[in-house]
This record gives C-alpha cells, structure tokens and sequence, in this order.
C-alpha cells in the first residue's frame, strides 16, 4: 500500500488557511473529492473522534482520521501550516503537518495499515523537513511519492 495510492496530488494543501485544529479539519476536507461525501457530516465525525483524544501525534504532525459509510474506499488529503496550529498536539507544540485519512466503515484492516504506514514516514525527521520546505503542491507531492517509494 502506498501513500500515493489514495492521496492525489489536488488533495495537497500547500498553505493552509486555517489557523485552529476545527478549521484545519474543514479545510482538509474541502480538499477531499469523492461522488456523495458529506462534508459536514465528516467534519463531525472527524470532530468527534479529536474529543477522544488528539490525532496531534507530536513533532508538528497530526493524522485525523475517521470512518464513513458513504465511500468505498481510502481517501486522503494534505495540509501544511507554515506559522503552525494548536491542535491539541501530545508534545503540546504547533502542529505544521496534517495528514487527514478517511476509511469505509466497515474496514478495519485497510483503515489501521495505512495509519501505519503514514505514522511511520512522519516519524522521519528529514521528510518533514523536506515536505516544511517544499515550495508548492507538485514538490509537496514529489516528497511524498519519493518517500512511499523507499518504504515500498
């Protein structure tokens, strides 16, 4: 499984807008495009699973993530803060990095591989710094379909 799988280059949000982790989650998923999604109700649902506990993993990403019944498959989108948001994050710094994950309902196993798999990469400190550095959205893209490739 690879990242670029299910992340599309306009799911990549070079400079986001928002500056609170509610709007970060809005604008991530305007990014997303899939036949009979609901925003709104994403949105809610992705809300609702930050009140169980923060998706800010530390060292300035997040990965918010949840599961709806109205797609068949893994979508993605990408967003980078260049100031930073509080969003909550276990470290308790600015969070730059946000990779939002939508799975199907019903699969578990798909939904947690690719959590792995995205948790994995972010922990490199060398490919944060090169997505933080990236000028647009194609070298944004380029980043990551060059590190999917090395953990392929």
């Amino acid at each position: 499984m690879k990242i670029i799988d299910f992340l599309p280059k306009e799911g990549i949000i070079p400079d986001l807008a928002a500056t609170t982790k509610k709007d970060v989650i809005i604008e991530l998923v305007s990014a997303l495009r899939f036949p009979g999604l609901d925003p709104d109700r994403l949105v809610q649902i992705l809300l609702e699973r930050e009140k169980l506990g923060s998706t800010g993993i530390g060292d300035g990403v997040a990965i918010p993530h949840g599961k709806v019944d109205s797609i068949d498959r893994l979508l993605a989108s990408f967003g980078r803060s260049q100031k930073g948001v509080d969003f909550d994050s276990l470290d308790g710094k600015p969070t730059y990095l946000f990779f939002l994950l939508v799975a199907p309902e019903n699969s578990a196993g798909i939904h947690l591989k690719a959590l792995a798999r995205i948790s994995r990469l972010f922990k490199d400190g060398r490919f944060r710094h090169a997505l933080m550095m990236a000028k647009d959205q194609e070298e944004i893209f380029r980043v990551i379909q060059e590190e999917d490739d090395r953990y392929a």
